[in-house]
């Protein structure tokens, strides 16, 4: 099945972010080989060559590293995966905040709005 795209950021750039909360969210564990560029383009519905250049993002970022002849493993750096994770976490508020405060919302109108989400949420 193919993966779904926005037309805001380069395809690439898009995949990285997906591999890349798979392995915040530890859906592929550390250490763990990824499936081949070809396998993984296939599966995403994108050319091998835009593939192998989200997986160079994540090498460039060091979520992800090369063993020669083996293949692409993610990495077992607990504390990259963690700065990671709060980095994806503090993007999503500053994006949340961002879009809320555009249709007029206040600072504490923002959090009264999102502690009572919470409070009420079932996904907890």
């Amino acid at each position: 099945m193919a993966w779904t795209f926005d037309e805001k950021s380069p395809i690439y750039l898009q995949i990285a972010k997906i591999i890349k909360i798979k392995i915040i969210s530890q859906e592929i564990k550390q250490g763990e080989q990824l499936p081949t560029v070809r396998d993984y383009a296939e599966e995403a519905g994108v050319n091998p060559n835009t593939m192998q250049r989200a997986f160079t993002e994540l090498e460039r970022e060091g979520m992800v590293f090369s063993r020669r002849t083996a293949g692409r493993f993610v990495t077992e750096d607990t504390a990259l995966i963690e700065e990671k994770r709060l980095g994806l976490a503090k993007d999503e508020i500053a994006n949340f905040v961002s879009n809320i405060e555009n249709i007029g919302f206040s600072g504490k109108q923002i959090l009264d709005e999102t502690a009572d989400y919470m409070a009420n949420s079932t996904k907890q």
